[in-house]
């Protein structure tokens, strides 16, 4: 029995590979086309953002609540946000712009979802990676402390926001309301989300608001991890990794539910 269906297994993975690949490239074609620079600006985009937030906060010597250079809270800061913030606004609305896909019996709305997430984290990524390296080159800011600490605060804070992205995309095809309270949403998360404070810095009241938030204790372990005992963080990554594990059990739910409802065009 288990020879018979490890072939079956083994082949299944190579057909959801090639269904990756092919919607990975067909994603990048669409988005970036082939003028310019095309799918570098995969990671060129988020590379200008953060370094926009970083020159108006060192313009403006805004207050973060600790002695840390501007430049590394901002990179922390900011590249943590982009990473789960941009995965729910390309999901959300996907599978309306893609139906006609839907006709393939191997292409299933979760691989859609997918292939979207996995640009958004390579991007962000990229350029946290990218960005990181040439300030530390320069000489802005200091090496990570603890670089696995860093990487494990990475992936989880990406799954957290990658299945919020997957829930709020399955969603979103039911409801129409859902592209349009994200948007509001994901700018009043922004100042919440720790990329602008230290929890440690907060009052008492305010500290234990917003460690309610989940992306919260991912961008403190991100700091925990760069700046090690420069900074105070306060963060349960059991916390975070309760949430993700909650969310992406309603993420697959919805996405079956939505599925039994598309109608392929």
């Amino acid at each position: 029995m288990a020879s018979a269906s490890q072939p079956s297994l083994i082949a299944s993975l190579k057909v959801q590979r090639r269904v990756l690949a092919a919607l990975l490239v067909r994603e990048l074609l669409t988005r970036y086309g082939r003028h310019n620079i095309g799918f570098l600006w995969l990671f060129v985009e988020p590379m200008i953002f953060t370094l926009g937030v970083t020159a108006l906060w060192t313009a403006t010597k805004s207050v973060h609540g600790s002695d840390l250079p501007i430049v590394a809270f901002a990179l922390t800061g900011y590249s943590s946000v982009l990473l789960w913030r941009n995965m729910p606004g390309r999901c959300i609305g996907a599978l309306m712009g893609n139906l006609a896909l839907m006709y393939h019996r191997n292409i299933r709305a979760l691989d859609i979802y997918a292939a979207r997430i996995i640009i958004e984290f390579a991007g962000a990524t990229i350029s946290f990676f990218t960005l990181s390296l040439v300030f530390i080159l320069g000489g802005w800011i200091s090496p990570p402390e603890d670089f696995l600490t860093v990487a494990a605060a990475w992936f989880l804070t990406a799954w957290f926001g990658a299945a919020l992205a997957i829930t709020l995309g399955a969603l979103s095809h039911e409801y129409e309301l859902v592209d349009k309270l994200w948007h509001p949403a994901s700018y009043l998360l922004f100042p919440l989300s720790g990329a602008a404070f230290l929890v440690s810095a907060l009052p008492p009241l305010g500290r234990e608001i917003v460690l309610y938030i989940p992306v919260v204790h991912g961008v403190e372990m991100v700091r925990d991890g760069y700046f090690g005992t420069k900074v105070e963080a306060i963060y349960d990554p059991g916390y975070l990794i309760t949430c993700s594990l909650v969310l992406t059990v309603v993420a697959l739910i919805a996405t079956r539910w939505v599925e039994k409802r598309l109608t392929p065009q």
